[in-house]
């Protein structure tokens, strides 16, 4: 069952709403941005988003609910990190596909 805020548990995250939310290149970008270092937690502002604060907040609950982001509520706003264990151990390829893709971009 999805805790508070909607997170579900690793037996929960579904392969299909996983690539819905990936299919979006704005939510792409936020998760190889979180593959290329998951060990750093980012604040929802600090990602380079050309889109409304509205929009913003539905692309990260897109990414929240599919389960490929765990967000924690800091006052006004919220962390993020890749749940890159969980995804590892439920869809094991996936994590290095995105690590991947990640790393091509920088290059």
């Amino acid at each position: 069952m999805p805790d508070e805020l909607s997170h579900p548990t690793m037996d929960e995250m579904d392969l299909g709403a996983i690539f819905a939310a990936l299919a979006d290149p704005l939510r792409r970008q936020v998760v190889m941005t979180l593959a290329a270092d998951p060990d750093v937690v980012r604040d929802c502002s600090s990602f380079d988003l050309p889109v409304t604060k509205a929009t913003r907040t539905h692309h990260f609950r897109v990414l929240r609910e599919a389960g490929l982001i765990h967000q924690v509520d800091q006052g006004n706003s919220r962390t993020n990190r890749l749940r890159a264990a969980e995804l590892r151990r439920r869809f094991p390829a996936l994590v290095d596909l995105l690590l991947t893709e990640a790393r091509s971009r920088k290059a």
